[in-house]
């Protein structure tokens, strides 16, 4: 008996860094991917109640999704989240209705967004050092050079695993002077781990921490995840986060 082959339909997804930070021999660095449409399986993944609990439900629904044969662990954060919203327009639909706090009248409210209108902030070509993903940035106080990369879901795993380390020592949150450690690349030229780690824990002021941080977070390549609140004369008011909450991938259920 022959077998049926069935071929599911695919989009190509544009990547907010449009690849520039990927290596020539990534199938990443062509600024898109394709992804599969959802079915039944993948919506199994979504209720794996062991996944849910160990944090990888997401995840495993994307690898699931990805047509390209890409390494899932070099994907940048900022392009993982378009990844993740082209997911649900794909599973679901564009149409997106959540609670948030209303601006105006300090209540809970309902809105409404068209996920396909959410823009991507982009990738700045001429920030970028050595044709890779790296970058300079000289601390306004000490004058100290560094140079940084942007993180990666494989950096944020490894993070994530000797943040809970720390934490069986009992050393207590070290969330923000670990992701420094993951971000930057070398200081004054050194590219020694010791000596970034060394600096992080020991000589790296907080009025330099704030704006270097706030740099990284305002050059990395993401999707807007905000919608304009408008008020009853039809003005902006504010721009109110989107949330990714329980019913992201539920809508309209209870689940």
């Amino acid at each position: 008996m022959e077998q049926t082959s069935y071929k599911f339909p695919s989009e190509m997804v544009t990547l907010p860094s449009k690849g520039l930070l990927y290596p020539e021999d990534s199938p990443l660095r062509k600024g898109e991917i394709e992804m599969k449409y959802m079915t039944a399986r993948e919506e199994d993944i979504l209720t794996n109640q062991n996944l849910i609990q160990n944090g990888t439900v997401i995840d495993k629904l994307l690898q699931a999704l990805i047509i390209t044969p890409i390494n899932y662990n070099d994907l940048l954060v900022g392009d993982k989240n378009a990844i993740l919203i082209a997911s649900r327009i794909l599973g679901y639909g564009k149409d997106y209705k959540f609670n948030f706090l209303n601006p105006i009248t300090g209540k809970e409210d309902l809105a409404e967004v068209d996920l396909t209108e959410i823009e991507d902030k982009e990738l700045d070509p001429s920030k970028i050092i050595n044709g890779k993903n790296e970058f300079e940035f000289t601390l306004p106080i000490s004058k100290i050079k560094l140079t940084f990369k942007l993180l990666t879901h494989g950096d944020e795993t490894t993070m994530e695993k000797e943040l809970k380390g720390l934490e069986k020592l009992g050393q207590g949150n070290k969330f923000l002077t670990t992701r420094l450690k993951y971000t930057i690349l070398s200081v004054n030229g050194d590219y020694e781990q010791k000596t970034i780690r060394e600096f992080v824990d020991n000589q790296l002021l907080a009025r330099d921490s704030k704006p270097f941080r706030d740099y990284v977070k305002e050059l990395m390549p993401d999707v807007k995840l905000m919608f304009d609140y408008e008020g009853p004369d039809g003005n902006v008011v504010e721009e109110v986060p989107i949330p990714i909450g329980a019913t992201f991938f539920w809508p309209d259920a209870g689940v």
